[in-house]
C-alpha cells in the first residue's frame, strides 16, 4: 500500500499541519483531529482500516486539543500526537485503555515550527516517527519516536526547507524543499544514514522553482510541481532515470487544480505504469482524478459521499481506497470507498471537453480534459537527479535532455 500526503490544502512551501487525515504506512490505521462532540476544540481519534469493517475510536484527554496540535498513527494501533505549550512541543503516544485514554509521554522539543514528517515507508525499522523544524538560516530533522533516548535531532540542513517526502523503504533518504536567500526552491535529499548529508534532487533550471510532492519508493515515480515550463505545472519523472522530467497537457486541465495524493506501489520497473489519485477542484466541485504516465488524460471519478478530500490508499493490485467521515460531532462512523479504475488506451484527440454531470465527473469524460494530447520537457530542463553511487543523486542539470520526439511524448 501507499500512503497519502494529506497536503492538498496546504499552499506550496508553507510550514503547515498536516490537514485532514493521516494514514499510517502500511493503510492499517489512520488518525485525524476531529470535532469534540460539545463543540469545543478537537479530539484525537483512531481509524482501523485494515479490518472487516472500519470504524473511529475516540482517544479524547483531560482537555480538548488546540487547532495547532497533529497526529500520526503507528502501524501497532497507537496514535503520536504533537502539542504546542509553554513555547515548546509536548509529544506523546495515545492509546485506547478501557473507557478512557492511555498516554505515554516520549519527551519535548524547544524548537520553533516544529511539525510532524508522514510515516515512514512502510518496511522501515521500529516505525520511527520524524518532525521537521525549519529556522531562517538552518532547519532540523528530528527524531520524535523511534530512537534511544527520546527526541533527538538527526539531520542539520542548511536553509529554510519544508514539504518532506521518503524516497526509500528504509526511512533513509528524506526530500526537503529548500528556500535559499533569494527566494528560490529547490528539492534536496537528506541521508540521515550518513548523518545528514544533503544532495540536490530537483534543479530543473537554474532560476525555478522546483517541489516534490510525492514519491513511490518501489517503482522510483515522482510526481512534482515547477514553474520551468514558463508556468507553474504538474510534472513527472523518475528517480535514477536519465530521461527528462514530462509536464503532461493531461496535467493541465483548463480551470481545475490538481493535486496528487497517493500513488500505486509494488510496480517496480515500470514506474510509468503506476496509478496515480489526485484531488481535482473545479467550478463544479471537488472530485477524484487518475492518471498514469502512460495514458494521455485523465481518468475522473465522482468523489464518494464524505470523502476526507485529498486522503487515500492504493494497493498493489491496483484498488484505490478513499477514506469517508460521516455521524455527528463525538461518533464518527468512518468507511472506505473502493474502486478499481482499469487501465485504458490513450483515446483519439478531442478538440474541447466533455461537459460534466453536476458535483464531479464520470469517468470517461469530464471537466479536466486538459486539450490535446501531448508533453514536453521543460525548456532547459533535465531528467530527475541520478544516484551515480548509494544515496548520492546527481542534480538534474548534469543528465542530458530528451533526444528525440518520441521521448518528449513519452
Amino acid at each position: 500500500m501507499t500512503i497519502s500526503t494529506v497536503e492538498a490544502a496546504r499552499s506550496e512551501g508553507a510550514n503547515a499541519a498536516h490537514p485532514g487525515l493521516t494514514i499510517a504506512a502500511d493503510g492499517s490505521y489512520a488518525a485525524r483531529l476531529a470535532p469534540a462532540g460539545d463543540g469545543r476544540g478537537l479530539i484525537p481519534e483512531r481509524w482501523t482500516l485494515d479490518g472487516p469493517e472500519p470504524y473511529a475510536v475516540p482517544l479524547p484527554g483531560p482537555r480538548p486539543e488546540g487547532p495547532d496540535a497533529e497526529v500520526l498513527p503507528l502501524p501497532d494501533g497507537r496514535v503520536l500526537i504533537r502539542r504546542a505549550a509553554g513555547g515548546r512541543h509536548h509529544l506523546a503516544l495515545l492509546y485506547p485503555a478501557g473507557p478512557g485514554t492511555g498516554e505515554l509521554p516520549l519527551g519535548s522539543v524547544d524548537r520553533e515550527g516544529l511539525r510532524l514528517l508522514p510515516p515512514a515507508p512502510h518496511g522501515s525499522h521500529g516505525s520511527p516517527v520524524h518532525a521537521l523544524a525549519p529556522g531562517e538560516h538552518g532547519s532540523t530533522v528530528w527524531l520524535v519516536h523511534g530512537g534511544a533516548r527520546g527526541p533527538e535531532p538527526v539531520a542539520e540542513v542548511p536553509g529554510r526547507c519544508s514539504g518532506g517526502t521518503w524516497l526509500d523503504r528504509e526511512g533513509r533518504l528524506l526530500a526537503l524543499d529548500r528556500t535559499d536567500a533569494a527566494g528560490r526552491t529547490k528539492t534536496v535529499a537528506v541521508d540521515l544514514g550518513r548523518g545528514g548529508e544533503v544532495f540536490p534532487l530537483l534543479e530543473l533550471t537554474e532560476d525555478s522553482d522546483d517541489r516534490l510532492l510525492l514519491a513511490d519508493p518501489d517503482s522510483g515515480l515522482l510526481l512534482l510541481r515547477s514553474d520551468a515550463p514558463g508556468e507553474v505545472r504538474l510534472g513527472w519523472g523518475v528517480l535514477g532515470s536519465h530521461r527528462p522530467v514530462r509536464f503532461p497537457d493531461a496535467l493541465r486541465p483548463p480551470g481545475v487544480a490538481l493535486t496528487p495524493f497517493a500513488v500505486q506501489p509494488g510496480q517496480a520497473l515500470t514506474p510509468e505504469g503506476c496509478a496515480v489519485a489526485l484531488r481535482a477542484d473545479g467550478p463544479n466541485g471537488t472530485w477524484v482524478a487518475v492518471w498514469r504516465p502512460s495514458q494521455r488524460r485523465l481518468r475522473h471519478l465522482p468523489a464518494p459521499v464524505g470523502w476526507v478530500r485529498g486522503t487515500g490508499l492504493w494497493t498493489a493490485e491496483g484498488e484505490l481506497r478513499l477514506p469517508c467521515a460521516g455521524g455527528r460531532a463525538g461518533r464518527t462512523q468512518c468507511g472506505l470507498a473502493r474502486t478499481t479504475p482499469s487501465p485504458e488506451p490513450d483515446p483519439p484527440p478531442r478538440r474541447r471537453a466533455e461537459r460534466a454531470p453536476e458535483g464531479g465527473s464520470a469517468e470517461d469524460g469530464g471537466p479536466a480534459e486538459g486539450g490535446p494530447p501531448g508533453d514536453g520537457p521543460a525548456e532547459g530542463g533535465g531528467p530527475l537527479a541520478v544516484r551515480t553511487t548509494a544515496f548520492a543523486p546527481v542534480p538534474l542539470q548534469q543528465a542530458p535532455l530528451a533526444r528525440n520526439d518520441a521521448e518528449r511524448r513519452s
